[in-house]
């Protein structure tokens, strides 16, 4: 994984109003793959009476990392857009606890990337919530062509 393609990942978070206000993090990023970090915070609670965090910040983290991810792909240019996102929640994160996004590329077409995803929190066994998607994205130029 080169260094330019981190920096790319961690730019594109950065760049995201909506994921620099939810404090999403950069842990990691491969070849098609991405890990997120997003501390507890309770300005983004659903549910006051639990503590526990809305689903939307949990979408938001996991569309943002598969985002990464296939940013990350060897195939993909700089640049990727949501075309769809299914999320199952699988039970309320617990609150005070970090959530963790994993996501990776499980497939690729010319111009479409195929992410599976998971939110972790510390029970890494149990996860929060699993995804599904697909994202478009620029094919990485391969020398040669017009500009």
């Amino acid at each position: 994984m080169s260094a330019d393609r981190t920096q790319i990942a961690k730019q594109f978070i950065e760049a995201i109003p909506h994921s620099r206000a939810l404090g999403m993090k950069l842990l990691s990023v491969g070849e098609g793959s991405a890990e997120i970090s997003m501390a507890y915070d309770e300005r983004f609670v659903g549910d006051p009476s639990t503590g526990v965090l809305h689903g939307g910040a949990v979408s938001a983290l996991m569309d943002t990392c598969g985002g990464a991810a296939v940013m990350s792909h060897p195939d993909a240019q700089a640049g990727t857009a949501t075309i769809d996102l299914r999320i199952d929640y699988m039970r309320p994160a617990t609150p005070g606890q970090t959530i963790v996004a994993q996501a990776s590329c499980y497939h690729v077409t010319r111009s479409v990337a195929f992410v599976r995803a998971v939110a972790l929190d510390d029970d890494r066994e149990r996860p929060v919530a699993s995804a599904t998607g697909a994202f478009t994205f620029a094919p990485a130029k391969t020398g040669g062509g017009k500009k």
